[in-house]
């Protein structure tokens, strides 16, 4: 923790002083999230779990993620349009991995039809930790990077409002005025906004598809809103609702209940369990469509634990990007140690060092929503199993991070006010746009805190794990 908070962290009646504060304001400014006992009830809601103290972030750092935001962009947009690096590199995957093969079938039957789509929006978030080296000095260091349903980009724009106050009622005036504002529920909107305009239809709404429980429909609603303040029509419909009410005219535009689609964000889609036939017929449908699908399904293979792993490989980067040496380099300073479990020599040897000493790894597989990744004993053992099987090849190992904890209060509704060990994930929100070969939009969209008490490995808010948390920089 910041010096800054050490006479606070201690001082138990000032803290329960600002933890009351903390929590109306959280319910004030909007931080919310529905219940787990009725989630799709917003008559019973209570506020998103947050830390009472923002966290210190290392200054350089979380510049040097901004600097880079940008260039993973493009790197993503690049790695969407090359059909011939997305099937090698896959081809071991789609294998053993029964829902990325779904993916890349449909992937490649809408390509074989020819793509009916011309404009191309991407949503990112890149995510970092901080990895504490042997003499002290962190390191900036790229856990992944999310091209389908990033999110609490909306909440997250509400939560350093909630962090300048407590720090105000603490006596920290002057550290209240230095927390950085951060908008990212904007950024994303302009990035929809600019598809939906190119699209060309005044008259299509932008359709969110939305999960069947929908507790982070707050979340969701920040970025609603900032389209209905731009007069643009916002649905939100499900992959059973696209099945039943969802069609293609002959120029495969998309319609809902007879009105037009423009643009299709993606909040559901990233994981198997969702998928039943109908819903994979609906993702078909949608994918066929000229709908400006945010991510499109290329777009989220390019998102894959194994195609991250294959940019680390030296002379990937120089391949999809050649006319960019300045933004590779860039890249390839946020990387941690990735590697291969594709069956032969080299994963072999891997395979084997994993199990020598597990706790220098983490092991991944090619899903998304926080709680999949393997540690230490786990890890060991699903290795063990799993050896000499082509199973091994649906999953990557990375190096396993070390961030340096620090003491802070983790704000749940209903637990006890205590004080844990807890270490940050920062992540950087990308937009782009994209319309035939041209690119319109390419920034960065603003930036989100995760903090968890140290005990839990794995895990997003929305897994009920880590909680919103705002940048102390320093």
């Amino acid at each position: 923790m910041a010096a800054a908070w050490q006479d606070v962290v201690r001082d138990a009646a000032a803290v329960r002083e600002a933890a009351a504060v903390a929590v109306d304001a959280a319910l004030l400014a909007g931080v919310l999230m529905r219940t787990g006992e009725q989630p799709n009830a917003s008559d019973v809601v209570n506020y998103a779990p947050f830390t009472l103290l923002p966290s210190a972030v290392p200054r350089a750092l979380f510049e040097q993620a901004y600097s880079v935001q940008q260039d993973f962009n493009l790197l993503v947009d690049a790695v969407s349009q090359n059909k011939e690096f997305l099937e090698q590199t896959l081809a071991s995957t789609i294998k053993v991995d029964d829902f990325t093969a779904r993916l890349f079938r449909i992937y490649m039957q809408v390509l074989e039809e020819g793509l009916a789509q011309t404009v191309f929006l991407g949503i990112n978030r890149s995510d970092y930790m901080f990895d504490c080296g042997l003499d002290g000095t962190a390191a900036l260091r790229q856990i992944e990077i999310n091209t389908i349903a990033a999110s609490f980009g909306g909440l997250t724009s509400r939560t350093a409002d909630v962090h300048r106050l407590v720090l105000k009622v603490l006596g920290k005036t002057e550290e209240a005025s230095q927390l950085l504002p951060n908008n990212p529920a904007k950024g994303l909107a302009l990035g929809i906004a600019k598809a939906w305009e190119l699209y060309g239809s005044q008259r299509a709404v932008v359709m969110f598809l939305v999960e069947e429980v929908q507790r982070n429909i707050f979340d969701q609603r920040c970025v609603e809103n900032e389209l209905w303040n731009r007069n643009i029509r916002v649905v939100r419909k499900r992959f059973r609702d696209v099945f039943e009410q969802g069609s293609l005219d002959a120029s495969r535009r998309l319609y809902m209940d007879g009105q037009e689609v423009a643009v299709v964000y993606y909040r559901e889609g990233y994981v198997p369990q969702i998928y039943d036939e109908q819903n994979w017929e609906a993702r078909l449908l949608l994918e066929r469509s000229r709908a400006v699908k945010c991510p499109d399904i290329a777009t989220q293979l390019a998102g894959t634990k194994k195609v991250q792993q294959e940019l680390s490989r030296p002379g990937t980067l120089e391949k999809l990007l050649p006319s960019h040496p300045e933004a590779i380099a860039r890249i390839r300073a946020t990387f941690a140690g990735l590697y291969s479990l594709d069956e032969g020599e080299e994963g072999d040897r891997i395979a084997a060092t994993a199990i020598a000493d597990p706790d220098r790894f983490v092991l991944k597989p090619q899903r998304e929503g926080g709680g999949n990744n393997l540690y230490g004993e786990e890890l060991r053992e699903v290795l063990e199993k799993i050896k000499d099987s082509p199973e091994r090849t649906s999953y990557i190992l990375m190096d396993k991070i070390k961030p340096q904890p620090a003491l802070n209060y983790l704000l749940r509704a209903h637990s006890p006010l205590q004080v844990s060990e807890c270490i940050s994930e920062l992540g950087i929100f990308g937009v782009y746009v994209r319309q035939g070969r041209e690119l319109v939009l390419n920034q960065a969209a603003g930036h989100l805190l995760r903090t968890k008490a140290i005990e839990h490995a794995d895990g997003g808010v929305a897994a009920g794990v880590a909680v919103l948390d705002t940048p102390y920089l320093l």
